[in-house]
């Protein structure tokens, strides 16, 4: 005899409820649009698992991890899920508008900063999306574009905690640095915070006496452990200004965890803290240490101080040694660089504004090491651009972020106040005006947000408010249409997407422009001698996107066409104007059909 089928229907609520757990989140929702029956089932469990599964990074607002350890029923996983998935959609649509259209990317771009770090998971999904994707290329470079607009929010967030007085923790003041250059790398806030957790953790399973220890001994013993897993300085002396030392979360990281004094001494003081030490960086000059000083009525051996007995402090310099720094000492180096030893400044800890600014002077003089950069000639006659040896972390972006972070940040304390911060503010503005119309022009919401009111009464306000317009007034505008159907047009000889080789500088670029002759203005062509090109002003000359990352204006007398089986040095950067490489073409697929809609 036939068994009769069970429907769904049929099945008791436990068994539907763990069937869901098998269907997509997505698909259950969707069901319970349209089910009642389902729409009914309390499902706390199921919808705190996929909060769990499905996204990895949460915006601060939800507090997330506390939530995660309350009683299950305490919260409405259903609604929290939610919420998510359609920030997830919300992202996901703004970034096909963003592949759509050249026209209003700036909003799309604020919208999905908006959504804070709930967007990230959806970023990321968008970035690893399969190589043969259709637009593969363009997909991956806004999809990172936006997720490092979003990262650079959350670093001048904190900068700006800073500027308006509220209490911001050493190792996020820092750290914001590496989110100007994290892309989608670990390292970035809770990162780095995890990492200073598990370390102070491991230094306490290796020491389980620690905590009976005196401040002074504890001090040792962390400094000892620090140095005996290479967590406090670089091999050599010839490495000691790159770029990569600067970074709290880049030292945390590498095998090697490279790093300046100051690095050195914020990560001892962020793990000290954790482990009951009042230690805090120094402001010693040149050479940060830290300052540890023991609980208000106690000395630094353990012992409780007197009434009247002075107040005591010892200096740590976890870069040279795991041994105290001599008082004396410190005097007769401040006295050899001829500074004032009476200054209590020097001696003192410092505001953590102050070390993010120093951290700022240390990336400035590290980007602008000969070894560092490359001052590539542009021969068009525009901005010279930070060519690096190694892409991580990017010259680029950590030039920015110290830049951001001095503009916000002025001057140190003491040193002149709110007329001396407005000098270093004005003297900092046109470089990272000229940073942002280069490199980074859908921030124009944070210009607004932190650069603008910053000169409210100066005369930099207008120019300021200006270069908004112009920057949004762009933004908006509807690209000129060129197509090639006109007489004069047909005589354009190369194409959209095509890679060249010039001929008198041998660098590679590929074409992302066209005009049928020179659209520069007198004054460029005059310098640009292009009346000695042998068809002059009156042959096609293209916009170039080039190897180095910088937009060039070239004569086509001087583009050789070449025909790589895949153009390497240019498939980072190539999805700014590109869906994809077509391996049978040999060329880029344009994404700017609607400025170039026969190309």
């Amino acid at each position: 005899m036939a068994v009769a089928a069970t429907l769904l229907a049929d099945l008791p609520n436990e068994i539907i409820q763990q069937i869901l757990f098998y269907v997509p989140p997505s698909s259950v929702l969707a069901i319970q649009r349209v089910s009642r029956r389902f729409n009914d089932l309390t499902q706390p469990l199921l919808w705190r698992y996929h909060c769990r599964t499905q996204f990895k990074f949460w915006d601060q607002k939800h507090n997330i991890q506390e939530k995660f350890s309350y009683e299950v029923a305490k919260v409405d996983w259903k609604k929290v899920f939610s919420n998510r998935h359609s920030i997830d959609r919300a992202t996901s649509h703004a970034i096909d508008a963003i592949l759509c259209s050249q026209v209003g990317r700036v909003e799309k771009f604020q919208t999905v900063v908006e959504f804070g770090y709930d967007a990230k998971d959806t970023l990321l999904r968008h970035l690893d999306v399969d190589d043969d994707a259709e637009d593969v290329l363009a997909r991956r470079y806004y999809s990172d574009v936006v997720l490092g607009c979003l990262h650079r929010t959350m670093a001048i967030e904190e900068w700006a905690k800073l500027k308006n007085g509220e209490s911001v923790s050493l190792e996020r003041a820092l750290a914001a640095y590496d989110m100007f250059v994290l892309h989608d790398r670990d390292g970035d806030f809770d990162d780095i915070t995890s990492r200073l957790d598990e370390l102070a953790e491991r230094i306490r399973l290796e020491h389980p006496g620690l905590e009976e220890q005196s401040p002074r001994d504890k001090a040792y013993t962390i400094a000892a452990y620090l140095r005996k897993y290479n967590l406090t300085g670089v091999k050599s002396d010839a490495n000691y200004g790159d770029l990569q030392n600067n970074f709290i979360g880049i030292a945390l990281q590498d095998e090697e965890h490279p790093s300046l004094p100051l690095i050195s001494v914020a990560i001892y003081c962020c793990v000290a803290t954790r482990l009951g030490l009042d230690a805090q960086p120094c402001g010693f000059p040149f050479h940060v240490i830290a300052i540890i000083e023991p609980a208000e009525g106690e000395t630094l051996d353990g012992r409780a101080r007197g009434d009247g007995a002075p107040s005591e402090s010892i200096y740590m310099d976890p870069f040279r040694s795991a041994q105290e720094v001599p008082i004396p000492d410190l005097r007769a180096q401040l006295a050899a660089i001829a500074f004032d030893t009476s200054n209590s400044a020097y001696m003192s800890a410092s505001p953590t504004a102050d070390i993010v600014l120093r951290t700022s002077r240390n990336i400035m003089n590290s980007v602008q090491r000969p070894h560092a950069v490359a001052r590539n000639t542009n021969y068009n006659g525009g901005h010279t651009h930070l060519a690096t040896i190694s892409t991580f972390p990017e010259l680029d972006s950590a030039f920015y972020g110290a830049l951001w972070a001095s503009l916000l940040l002025g001057s140190p304390s003491g040193a002149g106040g709110p007329a001396m911060a407005n000098l270093q503010r004005r003297h900092f503005l046109p470089h990272i005006v000229r940073h942002f119309e280069t490199h980074f022009p859908n921030d124009i919401f944070l210009l607004e947000q932190h650069i603008v009111p910053l000169f409210q009464n100066l005369d930099e306000h207008r120019q300021l408010l200006e270069t908004v317009r112009v920057m949004r007034a762009g933004d908006a505008m509807q690209k000129q249409v060129k197509r090639r159907t006109t007489e004069v047009s047909q005589h354009v000889r190369y194409k959209i997407g095509q890679v060249f080789q010039h001929k008198r500088y041998n660098y590679q670029a590929v074409i992302t422009g066209w005009d049928v002759e020179c659209g520069a203005g007198e004054r460029w062509m005059a310098q640009m001698r292009v009346h000695e090109l042998a068809g002059g002003r009156h042959q096609s000359f293209y916009h170039v996107l080039v190897e180095d990352k910088s937009v060039r204006y070239v004569a086509e007398e001087n583009i050789e066409i070449i025909t790589p089986e895949v153009p390497h040095s240019l498939m980072a950067f190539a999805g700014q104007h590109f869906k994809r490489w077509d391996r049978t073409t040999r060329s880029f697929v344009s994404n700017i059909r609607d400025e170039y809609p026969d190309d």
